[in-house]
């Protein structure tokens, strides 16, 4: 005795995909900023320093003076010689009279010829010119005042968003080959 048999013949499913690929753009602009600097406010404030010389004794010690100063000096100095030209001719005078009747006549005159034009001694001495001392210098110092008033930088600064630009993908799928089951009996 035959049994009867069961045949089962399956076909798969055969599916076609087409996949578009998802497209992403992203873009990150910079940030917008703006810095201003505003100048610092710089003042000065200085007062001069005067500086004063005096080398009026120092020219004086050598001999450079001014026409009056000068004119002064040259007529205190004829003065004073001509009083000293007048003593020394009373002087003289009352030599000679004092021996005119002494018979000394001659001697008394060559006496003081020699007194006048005899050789006369000069002191000598070491100068130094200008003396010491002779230039007065005074100095007032200046002073300067600097005041800086410090100023804050403006920073304006704006944050610009993603630029993001998607496209999902997508996805189609096409039935190429349907599922089959086929069964059969055999007696």
């Amino acid at each position: 005795m035959r049994l009867p048999q069961i045949q089962i013949r399956t076909t798969d499913a055969k599916i076609d995909l087409h996949i578009g690929k998802p497209q992403q753009h992203i873009e990150q602009p910079k940030a917008t900023q703006h810095i201003e600097q505003p100048a610092a406010i710089l003042d000065i404030n200085t007062t001069r320093s005067v500086l004063k010389i005096d080398s009026s004794q120092a020219r004086r010690d050598i001999g450079m003076i001014g026409p009056l100063e000068s004119s002064a000096n040259y007529a205190e100095k004829g003065k004073q010689e001509a009083i000293k030209g007048m003593a020394r001719r009373a002087r003289e005078g009352r030599q000679m009279m004092d021996s005119a009747g002494k018979d000394q006549g001659s001697s008394t005159i060559r006496n003081i010829a020699k007194q006048n034009h005899g050789p006369h001694r000069t002191p000598f001495n070491i100068k130094f010119v200008p003396s010491i001392g002779s230039v007065k210098i005074d100095y007032t110092p200046g002073t300067t005042d600097v005041n800086i008033q410090r100023r804050e930088p403006i920073i304006d600064t704006k944050v610009n968003k993603p630029i993001h630009e998607y496209t999902p993908g997508k996805v189609t799928g096409t039935m190429v080959q349907r599922p089959d089951v086929d069964i059969d009996v055999i007696i």
